[in-house]
């Protein structure tokens, strides 16, 4: 028996074929575009993922028997909104997570409808990237399309939709869109009404492990599977590679170092940060998360190699940097090239150098780039220190992770221990883990990682670098504060 996995990611998605064994079979990757309309807007047409998904399919099975896969599962970028008509067809691009566009709609409910009020009916705050603000963003500037909204659902949730026919969503997902009562697993009817919406539009819930259908008698026969194929309801990318790296216990902690970079702490029971800073969201296993999320993460990485320095001997630039740099860095780097969400939640905030001279190099300013991640993860750690969560290790998963150099610097400005995994797929290995689940496998989501989730190596944080770096970071974290109007002088 075979299991697929699906990682709907920003510029490309990933499919993985696991044995029940839990062994990677096989992988596609196909990649789709990225469309800024405007500075600060990112959208995506949903068709484009769909194509891809199908390519990806064809080259996934070629040299397997499709009849022996038994279920699917998907991990998908969260929050983007996906509007649909009263025809199921698409009715504007998607507007993606890191899309700025919704300052106004998100500062009107945190100082209006009240930050206190938000938490009452969500658990979390109102942060730009969420979808609510995105609906309200659609009804005041293009009323006449939402006028002819039908369904609302995330990203992953149009790719099952393709895959069933159903309209379903998971509580990981869900509790993004600042539309779900986190606590009581449930649409928020508050929420609902202060959209203007109705309660129709949104699709069913599901625990990620629940099956939502079968895969539709038309994709069975155009893949060579069997029309029995259970599709499981997924979960949002953070909490399917929460599952993937085996981050479903009490305390348990994952980084996630993709396209943005996050903080993920499993918890059996439901809390809210007094800070509202991170998030508070259920998770794929059936329980809760508290989850801090950095606009930027690897992009800060492709940014700067792709488009400033213009190469892409990535390796052979981190070679440069030894061990004597790190914590010595004279330069220092705001890694907000899309704004901020956590802690700061800044759509005005923009990445900057800082420290430079005359004599310093391309190296010291790669560096910076590495450590700059570093930091802005290390603020989402402090919060959920004040809040009395002490981490002391953690996975780490994403391609980010990939880096020695890179793994090295998070270990050593968190001062942490960091967990390899064998796969490092972890979106998409955790989709196929709650497959498995949905296929009755596994009798719980814990019990999968339990068996499938293994260690393959440690980074340990280094006690003389870890202080140098403790020293810097106190350092770094003055920079936002000090800069900050100058943020909103400027876009003014």
């Amino acid at each position: 028996m075979n299991y697929i996995g699906i990682d709907l990611g920003t510029s490309a998605v990933k499919l993985l074929l696991v044995s029940e064994e839990g062994k990677i079979l096989n992988s596609a990757s196909k990649e789709y575009p990225l469309s800024f309309p405007k500075p600060g807007w990112s959208e995506q047409d949903p068709e484009d993922w769909i194509r891809a998904i199908k390519e990806g399919l064809k080259e996934l099975l070629k040299d397997s028997d499709p009849k022996e896969v038994k279920a699917i599962g998907c991990g998908g970028q969260m929050h983007g909104l996906v509007v649909l008509d009263e025809n199921d067809e698409v009715i504007r691009p998607c507007i993606l997570w890191n899309d700025g566009r919704t300052q106004k709609q998100t500062d009107w409910l945190n100082d209006v409808i009240g930050k206190e009020k938000l938490s009452e009916y969500t658990a979390n705050i109102a942060f730009a990237g969420f979808t609510a603000p995105k609906i309200l963003w659609m009804k005041e500037n293009e009323a006449e399309k939402f006028e002819k909204i039908d369904k609302i659902m995330l990203p992953k949730d149009y790719v099952n939709y393709w895959l069933t026919g159903v309209h379903s969503c998971d509580y990981s997902d869900a509790s993004g869109m600042l539309l779900l009562d986190v606590k009581n697993k449930c649409w928020s009817k508050e929420m609902i009404e202060i959209c203007g919406i109705s309660e129709e539009v949104l699709p069913g819930l599901y625990e990620s492990y629940e099956m939502t259908g079968l895969v539709k008698k038309e994709i069975a026969e155009e893949f060579g599977l069997n029309e029995d194929v259970k599709v499981a309801a997924g979960a949002g990318d953070n909490a399917a590679a929460a599952v993937g790296t085996g981050t479903v216990k009490d305390g348990s902690c994952n980084i996630s170092l993709g396209t943005s970079g996050t903080i993920f702490i499993s918890s059996d029971h439901f809390s809210v940060d007094k800070f509202n800073s991170l998030h508070s969201f259920d998770h794929a296993n059936g329980k809760y998360h508290l989850m801090g999320c950095i606009l930027s993460a690897a992009s800060c990485n492709k940014w700067f190699m792709d488009e400033i320095l213009n190469c892409d001997d990535y390796q052979g630039q981190q070679e440069k940097i030894c061990d004597e740099m790190l914590g010595r860095n004279d330069v220092y780097f705001l890694p907000y090239l899309m704004g901020e969400r956590s802690p700061i939640n800044d759509t005005d905030a923009r990445s900057l150098f800082i420290g430079m001279s005359m004599d310093t190099e391309r190296k010291q300013m790669y560096q910076a780039v590495l450590e700059g991640v570093a930091f802005a993860i290390r603020d989402c750690l402090e919060i959920a220190k004040a809040s009395d969560i002490h981490i002391e290790e953690s996975m780490i998963c994403g391609g980010g992770s990939r880096s020695a150099l890179w793994r090295k610097i998070i270990a050593n400005v968190l001062n942490i221990r960091l967990s390899i995994p064998v796969s490092e797929e972890g979106p998409g290995y955790g989709g196929a883990m709650l497959a498995m689940v949905c296929d009755g496998l596994y009798e719980s989501v814990e019990a999968c990682a339990d068996q499938l989730v293994k260690i393959k190596a440690y980074e340990e944080a280094d006690e003389e670098i870890s202080k140098r770096y403790e020293e810097r970071y106190q350092k770094y974290r003055k920079i936002y504060p000090a800069v900050k109007q100058l943020y909103k002088d400027l876009k003014s």
